[in-house]
């Protein structure tokens, strides 16, 4: 069974940074897209950016653009291993970034989709704040 878990949410000033850990396990075989995904109180599950594992190539959200990097610990060169280790590396960050942040996993290609129904694996979540 997939298990996806996030890590490295705090309270930050506008204008700092945050580094988000998402741990990938107990796949028996390549997920091709590993996602992070936010979730302010009252408004929808919005996508920040994905991977594609296979080829490295990473997707954003319009929000996300110029400000955040997503990657695979280990880079492209790393096969699919049963732990899996991915990072959001948040700069510049702004009090609309606050949300709890979801990672999240899938079998599928169409990572650049960025759409939630996408994901069948998601982590309990992890909250960034950040004060004005």
């Amino acid at each position: 069974q997939v298990q996806v878990e996030e890590s490295g949410g705090n309270s930050v000033q506008t204008g700092g940074s945050l580094r988000l850990s998402c741990q990938v396990s107990g796949a028996p075989y390549d997920l091709y897209c590993v996602g992070f995904f936010r979730q302010a109180p009252g408004k929808e599950r919005e996508a920040v950016a994905a991977i594609n594992t296979h080829y490295d190539t990473t997707f954003y959200g319009d929000s996300a653009k110029g400000r955040f990097n997503i990657s695979r610990d280990g880079g492209k060169a790393i096969v699919w291993r049963r732990e899996n280790m991915f990072s959001l590396q948040m700069t510049n960050l702004k009090p609309e970034d606050t949300g709890m942040y979801f990672c999240a996993a899938a079998r599928v290609s169409d990572c650049g989709r960025l759409s939630a129904d996408q994901y069948n694996s998601w982590g309990q979540g992890t909250q960034v704040s950040v004060s004005s």
